[in-house]
């Protein structure tokens, strides 16, 4: 949803009404995820998507049923050959939405959760999707404070421990209660939406194949910083809108930054007085990826000065390098896709295998993303 909410904040501000449809469900190759998000406004203005084109045509219909009667509700979409290329996902997966109307009587906390997700800070939005609670009534859960509810104290209470247990992992999801909030009961269906703050990309080494890395990293949500120590090359105008520059020593700087499970870094520097340093000190990070650009001639020397700093066989096994998957990359820009690649793959558990020599699945459920 966080790219479509200045539509919605734009709406919502005017006092127009609107119907907002969000995947709480999948199963199967389903083309969206829980949390992806399609509105339909004023004038039939629709914003997002939640299939990638195979129902949205039913989802606009039901946005603006959902507006007219004030009421939410639930639909489930899958495949079968009467309705597939009607209003059917045609991937042959399934998709469950939760459509309700948003509007200031209907959510006065609205605003306040737009804002929120546009500055970063840390929200989670708990819909009511079954049970006798009210289908679509909302709680947003913030980590010193909540507005809103869900119809009764105790299901407040109990969702906003939990949305506050997934707010700090990022994630995502269902969960069921008791009409009070009872746990290991399942009469009451609600969908946790975490806006956790992106996770960060660390790309060290303001070279070519840093702004192609950049570019990419922001492309896919990253928050974005790169960091040398020689002013010539750290200029802002060489990289993305957006991207962070710094101008100091890499090790300096990571030793003084936040690094969390979800940080990935890219060492592009190739220069052991850079790389060694920094190495020293990522390599003793939490962080979910780091990759070093180099030879497998340079990869074994940098491996044996890491060895003389006391660095370990278990953390040295953390570091890809050569940096990427063996697709044949060149140039700047394809040895970005080529970093991206690895990093998706790690995050999702993919071999990096071509998809037409696997079998099975393509998106296995029960994977946590890291």
């Amino acid at each position: 949803m966080r790219e479509i909410l200045p539509a919605l904040s734009r709406w919502y501000a005017s006092g127009s009404p609107f119907g907002l449809a969000t995947v709480v469900a999948v199963s199967r190759s389903a083309p969206r995820g829980p949390g992806a998000a399609m509105a339909v406004g004023p004038g039939d203005e629709v914003v997002g998507s939640v299939s990638g084109g195979c129902v949205e045509g039913a989802v606009f219909e039901l946005a603006k049923e959902v507006v007219e009667s004030g009421e939410a509700q639930v639909e489930t979409f899958g495949y079968s050959d009467e309705d597939a290329f009607a209003v059917g996902l045609t991937c042959g997966g399934e998709i469950t939405l939760l459509v309700r109307p948003v509007s200031g009587v209907s959510e006065p906390s609205f605003a306040e959760v737009a804002a929120s997700v546009a500055e970063h800070r840390p929200v989670v939005v708990a819909t009511v999707i079954d049970g006798p609670a009210p289908r679509g009534a909302m709680l947003a859960v913030w980590p010193d404070r909540v507005s809103g509810g869900l119809g009764a104290g105790g299901l407040d209470a109990a969702v906003t421990d939990d949305a506050r247990g997934e707010l700090a992992q990022g994630a995502t999801g269902r969960r069921h209660y008791g009409p009070d909030g009872e746990r290991r009961e399942d009469d009451v269906t609600v969908f946790l939406q975490s806006f956790a703050p992106p996770p960060r990309m660390l790309v060290f080494g303001a070279i070519d194949f840093a702004a192609a890395a950049a570019r990419i990293g922001a492309f896919l949500g990253y928050r974005v910083t790169v960091c040398d120590a020689r002013p010539v090359f750290a200029d802002p105008r060489r990289f993305p809108d957006g991207v962070e520059v710094i101008v100091e020593w890499p090790h300096r700087y990571l030793r003084g930054t936040d690094v969390d499970e979800r940080t990935v870094m890219c060492v592009l520097t190739h220069d052991p007085k850079f790389d060694v340093p920094l190495l020293d000190v990522a390599l003793r990070t939490p962080a979910a990826y780091i990759g070093a650009m180099g030879s497998r001639r340079t990869h074994e020397e940098r491996l044996a000065r890491l060895r003389e700093k006391g660095l370990g066989e278990a953390e040295l096994a953390r570091l890809r390098s050569p940096i990427g998957l063996d697709i044949g990359a060149r140039t700047p820009e394809e040895v970005a896709v080529s970093i991206a690649a690895e990093i998706v793959a790690l995050r999702w558990g993919g071999s990096g295998t071509p998809l037409a020599d696997t079998a099975g699945a393509i998106h296995p459920r029960g994977i946590k993303p890291l």
